[in-house]
């Protein structure tokens, strides 16, 4: 129930109405409306549970409007997580919620290992027939849902076999095995960018790491939460952390910020009011951005060759850099390559618009922000955009094709295993 939210009971009276979470929201920044300022999700919630208003539609739209990205968590200076505030009043009007395509997606086809694989042939039938291509140039999915000519928008291209298809549960360390590594092989790294999972392995390995990547993986829950399927989150948690402890992994890594944010217990108090579940606690302090262990975690194998001239800049993924403290680790390991220069862009810490499925239902608002983002990647004239995170890498390659720039959007992982392939 809402009243009984740790943040909802707690917290929600520290709210002094000061208005500094409007300087920082993203979405404000482009409605400059009360109520999209995250104050107004505050009185929302606060009404809500005090039983002020009553659930509809119209209210569920209204907590929609939220990126997640929590600017303005780090913000407050009462210390108050607006995002878990919006995620328990999700949670709350999920029942009249609207967003069916989202659900849709959600529950069917990104759940589990079976329901990604029905998820890869779809999309990727739709690329080989055209379907996809045609779809995008005549709006034809308009007909049916906007919502779903957005997703089909928002889709990154889909190329040879998902990831898990050529990973094998244990893949032994090149050398002395110095740690035993739980890899979490997120659905969207899965599913759209496999070179990515291969060279987190092949770097993790080279490193003297024996990497376990369960085939029972479901997703980490972190998009079901966020539109307020708090079972479904729980549920898979409680899947993914059984598994790593069965293996009896020392640690659990994943290539993707979102995945490593829910990994590492954001919405825990929602998820297990009643206490966290013993594989749960036995992993706590032990999850890890596949940057930050990297580059803290590990003696890193600094035998690199050199790369063709190559520059790149990077931005900041919000579950990354705001919610796990992360920002100097993956730009440490862009300057350790040789061939590869770094350059700033203004902003990188800036929230992109993604926010997972925040643009199949809130399509123009993702792109204003967006947009912005793409100027500061033009500005610095690189040849190569890098990002931590795989929603933000769908994000930002929408964008790119829409100003007609072709550049790549990689993770610096993919770097360090090119760098490492090329030692003799």
């Amino acid at each position: 129930m809402l009243q009984q939210v740790p943040a909802v009971k707690d917290l929600i009276r520290k709210c002094v109405r000061c208005g500094q979470c409007r300087s920082v929201c993203p979405l404000f920044k482009e409605i400059k409306n009360e109520g999209a300022a995250p104050r107004s999700h505050v009185f929302l919630t606060q009404l809500l549970r005090d039983g002020e208003l009553e659930p509809d539609s119209a209210l569920a739209r209204r907590a929609s409007r939220c990126l997640l990205c929590k600017s303005c968590s780090k913000e407050c200076p009462s210390g108050i997580p607006v995002d878990q505030l919006v995620v328990a009043m999700r949670n709350h009007l999920k029942d009249h919620s609207k967003d069916n395509v989202k659900r849709l997606l959600l529950s069917k086809l990104f759940k589990d290992q079976k329901s990604l694989k029905t998820a890869h042939f779809l999309l990727k039938t739709s690329q080989v027939t055209g379907i996809k291509s045609l779809a995008d140039k005549t709006g034809l999915l308009g007909l049916i849902s906007s919502d779903l000519e957005k997703a089909n928008k928002l889709t990154a291209p889909v190329s040879g076999k998902m990831a898990s298809k050529n990973i094998a549960e244990v893949t032994p360390a090149k050398g002395k095995r110095k740690v035993r590594v739980g890899y979490f092989l997120g659905c969207a790294t899965n599913l759209f960018y496999p070179a990515r999972a291969h060279a987190t392995i092949e770097v993790l390995t080279v490193n003297g790491c024996e990497v376990i990547t369960p085939k029972g993986l479901q997703c980490c829950g972190m998009p079901h939460i966020a539109n307020g399927d708090v079972v479904s989150a729980k549920t898979m948690t409680e899947n993914n952390f059984k598994l790593f402890y069965d293996f009896d992994v020392d640690v659990i890594i994943s290539d993707c910020a979102s995945c490593s944010s829910m990994l590492q217990g954001d919405y825990y108090d929602q998820l297990f009011a009643e206490g966290l579940p013993a594989a749960v606690t036995h992993f706590k302090g032990k999850i890890y951005d596949l940057n930050k262990f990297l580059v803290d975690e590990i003696d890193l194998n600094a035998n690199l060759e050199k790369l063709p001239k190559t520059t790149v800049t990077y931005h900041d993924p919000c579950h990354l850099v705001k919610s796990q403290g992360i920002k100097e680790e993956p730009r440490k390991i862009l300057k350790l390559i040789p061939g590869v220069e770094l350059i700033e862009m203004d902003g990188a810490d800036q929230c992109c618009g993604g926010a997972g499925t925040f643009g199949i239902s809130h399509y123009d608002l993702s792109r204003k922000i967006l947009d912005s983002k793409i100027v500061s990647i033009m500005d610095t004239s690189a040849d190569c955009v890098t990002t931590s995170c795989p929603a933000c890498s769908m994000q930002l390659g929408h964008g790119l094709v829409e100003h007609d720039l072709k550049l790549e959007v990689k993770h610096p992982v993919e770097f360090l295993a090119e760098a490492y392939r090329k030692v003799k």
